[in-house]
């Protein structure tokens, strides 16, 4: 028995001490006075936190482990990846060392500061698979869900695995479940987001529907308008046009198109196949951002 208890006191020990390390760069986040979120130091003197759980965009403030209330400014958020990043003047606060997604059924500890101050909520790693798409467009590098009871007000912090190496941050999707938005995304959109301020959107200025080609049930996207400032229309698309392929490949309807159109294309150019009026024709258009 003394043995199993010494194990048991080992364990303890190591789950408090991967605890208070996580706590140490885990801040909450206040609007207008009022507990709002968690979040975590992603650089000196950036704060990430999540879009959905951060209220308001004024008066702003990031309460620090030891207690201090420091006036936040927003970045910029991304409601498709659920990523907010806000900008402290601290640069004492370290950042978490990022960390690949660890294996199903790998311990995953979320950490989190609320209005009564730290928590700690251990589970393990239900779920790991491919990248994804919210539903609101935004790329997810992985879906990952936790096997974990989480306080709300740990939403936008940060989950880390045994190591105490940080693979994502805790977002709350249908029926509560707690989902993690993974390191390489954050790391993504937060660049993006601190080198100007948005996550830059594809747009081509053209209204598309879904449309069956014949009986080979060839999908295409038939252009019910277009906006007269837009790419589109400089390339020379026109309403009734038909867009069956994407750089030469078949286009495969809207969800074809939106994984073609990440802030990543933005300046750049695409061929678009178009049947038109019976003609199969192409157009080279420059894909541009979408207006404010």
């Amino acid at each position: 028995m003394t043995s199993a208890n010494n194990l048991l006191a080992d364990l303890s020990r190591a789950r408090a001490a991967l605890a208070a390390h996580t706590a140490a760069s885990t801040v909450a986040i206040e609007s207008g006075g009022r507990h709002s979120t968690s979040g975590f130091v992603w650089k000196a003197g950036l704060v990430v936190t999540s879009e959905e759980g951060l209220e308001g965009e004024d008066n702003l403030s990031v309460v620090t482990p030891d207690g201090r209330r420091l006036a936040a400014t927003l970045v910029g958020r991304d409601a498709s990846t659920a990523v907010a990043l806000l900008k402290i003047d601290d640069a004492a606060l370290a950042p978490f060392v990022p960390s690949a997604v660890p294996a199903i059924g790998a311990i995953a500890l979320v950490a989190g500061r609320g209005a009564v101050g730290a928590s700690a909520h251990f589970g393990t790693i239900a779920v790991s698979g491919p990248a994804w798409r919210s539903l609101r467009g935004g790329t997810i590098d992985a879906f990952i869900r936790l096997d974990v009871s989480a306080n709300r007000d740990a939403e936008g912090g940060p989950v880390v695995d045994a190591e105490g190496k940080l693979f994502g941050m805790l977002v709350f999707g249908p029926r509560r479940r707690a989902l993690v938005i993974p390191a390489a995304t954050v790391e993504r959109v937060a660049s993006l987001l601190l080198a100007k301020g948005r996550i830059p959107r594809a747009y081509l200025g053209l209204g598309m529907r879904p449309l069956r080609l014949g009986p080979t049930g060839e999908r295409g996207l038939i252009v019910v308008s277009v906006d007269p400032d837009g790419p589109g229309q400089k390339a020379g698309v026109y309403i009734g046009d038909v867009v069956t392929t994407w750089n030469h490949e078949p286009i495969g309807g809207m969800r074809g198109l939106m994984r073609r159109l990440g802030p990543d294309v933005v300046g750049t150019k695409a061929t678009l196949g178009i049947l038109r009026a019976g003609t199969n024709v192409e157009v080279s258009l420059e894909i541009g951002e979408r207006p404010a």
